[in-house]
């Protein structure tokens, strides 16, 4: 029977000082260490903290829990209490980017700000007809699998060794892990993957939003659910799905840009 613990402890990368501070989450069998450029570019201004989500890195595997993104967005809540952040700017991508909005519907107080990079929400009924078939793959073939699914991520832009390392964390992850957290996603009674049940989650985020993607078509979907009027979204077409990592600079300067402009009128974290 699979349990729902309060919390799974938490491994996580820090640096810097100065506010507002910065979480950072990784998507799907990623880790914390896609981020240490970007930890140490943030952490001249802010503090930065860059946690690996349970099943993941450094971080535990404990045996029959839940990998929804409730259940990360529950362990990111004991983190920040224990580290006392304070509200933090929360970025994530891909399945990240649904751990962050987690966060910051069913622990608001802790979340100033989102930003979501290539979320995995919004998937569209040609993606939801897929998923049962890839689940099935995923347990079978195992790593095998997993890493082929990785590699379709991958743009034209994306650096070789951005390539290899993703690669080489995919062939090292738990294959059940990986399930369960897509299961968590978009399978589970309360996910929210699909675009039915994202919009209405998503209209739940009280803070800023600031959406970055890889095509414009989800990006339009992003903009048609925003509900404060500092959110923004933006497209980066040519990128891959690690668009964080195919433009760290430019990542880097937007997030600066648009967090400094949160103090101003008008970007208040309620509505």
């Amino acid at each position: 029977m699979t349990t729902r613990p309060s919390a799974v402890p938490l491994h996580c990368d820090q640096g810097g000082a100065g506010a507002p501070p910065l979480l950072l989450v990784h998507g799907w069998g990623g880790d914390a260490g896609e981020w240490a450029p970007h930890l140490a570019a943030w952490s001249r201004r802010h503090r930065v903290l860059a946690p690996d989500l349970r099943g993941h890195g450094r971080s535990l595997t404990p045996a029959g829990v839940a990998y929804g993104p409730r259940d990360f967005a529950a362990d990111l809540a004991a983190l920040l209490h224990r580290l006392d952040t304070g509200p933090v700017v929360a970025v994530g991508h891909s399945m990240g980017g649904q751990a962050v909005t987690a966060l910051a519907v069913e622990h608001p107080a802790l979340v100033r700000a989102v930003v979501v990079l290539d979320p995995a929400y919004g998937a569209d009924e040609a993606e939801l007809a897929r998923l049962p078939a890839e689940q099935e793959a995923l347990r079978a073939e195992g790593a095998e699998w997993a890493v082929r699914f990785v590699r379709g991520a991958f743009g034209p832009h994306t650096p070789p060794g951005v390539r290899a390392r993703h690669e080489r964390l995919m062939a090292a992850m738990d294959p059940e892990v990986l399930a369960r957290c897509r299961d968590g996603m978009y399978l589970a009674p309360d996910a929210f993957g699909a675009r039915a049940a994202a919009r209405a989650y998503l209209a739940r985020r009280r803070c800023p939003v600031l959406g970055v993607y890889s095509n414009e078509a989800p990006a339009d979907w992003e903009r048609a659910s925003l509900t404060h009027p500092y959110s923004r979204v933006e497209a980066w077409p040519g990128c891959g799905h690690y668009l964080h990592e195919d433009r760290r600079e430019a990542l880097v300067e937007l997030v600066e840009e648009w967090t400094a402009g949160l103090g101003e009128p008008g970007a208040t974290t309620s509505l």
